[in-house]
């Protein structure tokens, strides 16, 4: 990871800390979420490599990742000092009820991410195609790929967040709420990951 983006991830991290194990004194919801989208994207669309961009997820969604970082039912790995955190659930480890539901609310009124300029490469993205009506990834995700309830809106999302996200949901190092993604992945080999990964990066 370049040194620029990492540390921008330590100072979004730690502002975010800072401010999430403060009492409230009337802090809007916007001020208090302000460093998730230092890290995430300010306009939804995150600038950092594996780091989600956030814009578009329905609430139900993130509302269930950020009890799940909370719960430490999700982990979020990150060296700091030569020493490996769980940077959501230090973010989250403060947060009620109520303000899992609240932050879930406000970031889902953050605009999804918008594709690229450039359209890619033609086979890619009609082999990608292809893989997505064949393992069904449009019959829960939807047709414009913008999820609903409890399922992540993931068009145009980052290319490399995507990759890594769909080879942890192969081998199991990243659970979903059931068997679902594993088994959607089992037949799928690591390229034409790469090639969803590039398909719905840029998603039009």
């Amino acid at each position: 990871m370049r040194p620029i983006y990492l540390a921008r991830r330590i100072a979004a991290a730690a502002l975010f800390v800072a401010v999430a194990c403060q009492p409230l004194r009337g802090e809007t919801v916007a001020e208090r979420a302000a460093p998730c989208l230092a890290c995430h994207g300010e306009s939804g669309q995150s600038e950092t490599p594996e780091i989600p961009s956030l814009g578009g997820q329905p609430a139900p969604y993130l509302l269930i990742q950020l009890y799940m970082f909370r719960e430490q039912l999700r982990a979020s790995p990150e060296k700091k000092n030569d020493q490996m955190i769980q940077v959501m659930t230090e973010m989250t480890k403060g947060f009620t009820d109520d303000d899992l539901r609240n932050f879930s609310d406000f970031l889902a009124k953050v605009p999804a991410p918008k594709p690229p300029a450039e359209t890619g490469d033609a086979a890619r993205t009609q082999c990608a195609a292809t893989l997505i009506t064949q393992h069904r990834c449009n019959s829960c995700h939807g047709l414009d790929l913008a999820g609903r309830d409890n399922v992540p809106h993931i068009a145009n999302q980052r290319e490399d967040y995507l990759a890594k996200t769909l080879r942890e949901y192969k081998t199991n190092d990243r659970r979903g709420y059931d068997g679902t993604m594993a088994e959607a992945l089992a037949p799928v080999s690591d390229e034409q990951i790469l090639d969803l990964a590039y398909f719905i990066a840029r998603f039009r």
